[in-house]
């Protein structure tokens, strides 16, 4: 958690799950919107914010679209995480009924997470252009017969009224956000460190598995790896990578310059502090 004041930018609108995070992590900072990833991440090089909230990678529909590219060119540092359990309330103007609702309105990620209930009663599904968006709209429109699928967050931000509550078909869905920072952060001696980084292996026989050799000889702990491609090349692909510990570690400088060998390109994201959440 982020115990300073100051400001934190994040994409989306007032009310959004991102916004959500930012309330939760980073209470006494003040959440400035953006329409972009970049958007958020240019608000932190210009100055207009000390920090950047990114969703990365959700439970249910795996890694967020582009920022895994993004994060490598942000200039920015990881300097910790976030996660956020995705409760979604259907949302309409005051004095709405549910029993009067016909459509729905919501990004189209959240459509599907509700299929079960929308279906059941024969709410049809309209496609908005994020979550926190959708609530602003019907609150501007006044259609009681207008609902929007949106976190308790926006509902309280643009005066509607809970219609339902927590309809999510899946009740474990969560979304991992990174805060950034222009400057790397001192991390506390006590408790686990998680450090991201990118590679690319280098062209030769059983590179990546070589590479990744050297985390289990010295006994690293690599909790995600993923890979992408690279400017839209089959032939590029460039990995994300989660470790447990700190490059300072021995353990972890070893394991890491076994993976230089094998890399020919590697650039550390990040070193911060596990969230609680990896402890559930």
């Amino acid at each position: 958690m982020l115990n300073q004041t100051g400001r934190i930018s994040f994409q989306g609108e007032l009310g959004a799950y991102s916004h959500q995070a930012c309330v939760e992590a980073a209470p006494k900072m003040t959440p400035l919107p953006a329409p972009t990833f970049e958007g958020a991440i240019d608000m932190v090089h210009q100055g207009a914010a000390d920090f950047a909230m990114l969703a990365v990678e959700n439970s249910t529909y795996g890694r967020v679209a582009d920022v895994h590219q993004l994060l490598p060119d942000s200039g920015l540092h990881i300097i910790g995480e976030h996660f956020v359990r995705v409760h979604i309330n259907l949302l309409g103007v005051p004095g709405a009924d549910l029993a009067g609702v016909t459509r729905a309105m919501s990004h189209t990620v959240l459509l599907g997470q509700c299929r079960t209930f929308l279906k059941e009663r024969g709410i049809a599904r309209l496609t908005g252009f994020d979550t926190a968006g959708a609530a602003k709209h019907v609150r501007d429109t006044g259609d009681p017969t207008l609902a929007a699928l949106a976190s308790p967050l926006a509902g309280e931000i643009y005066g509607l009224d809970v219609l339902a509550a927590q309809i999510e078909d899946n009740h474990t869905n969560t979304t991992r956000f990174l805060m950034m920072a222009p400057e790397p952060h001192v991390i506390p001696d006590d408790g686990r460190v998680i450090t991201s980084f990118v590679f690319r292996v280098r062209n030769i026989p059983a590179a990546l598995y070589k590479a990744m050799g050297g985390f289990a000889t010295n006994g690293v702990n690599m909790v995600k790896l993923e890979s992408y491609m690279v400017n839209g090349s089959f032939t590029a692909t460039q990995f994300y990578a989660d470790i447990e510990g700190h490059p300072d570690d021995p353990a972890v400088q070893r394991a890491l310059e076994e993976l230089a060998y094998f890399t020919s390109h590697l650039h550390i994201l990040g070193s911060y502090p596990a969230a609680r959440a990896r402890e559930v």
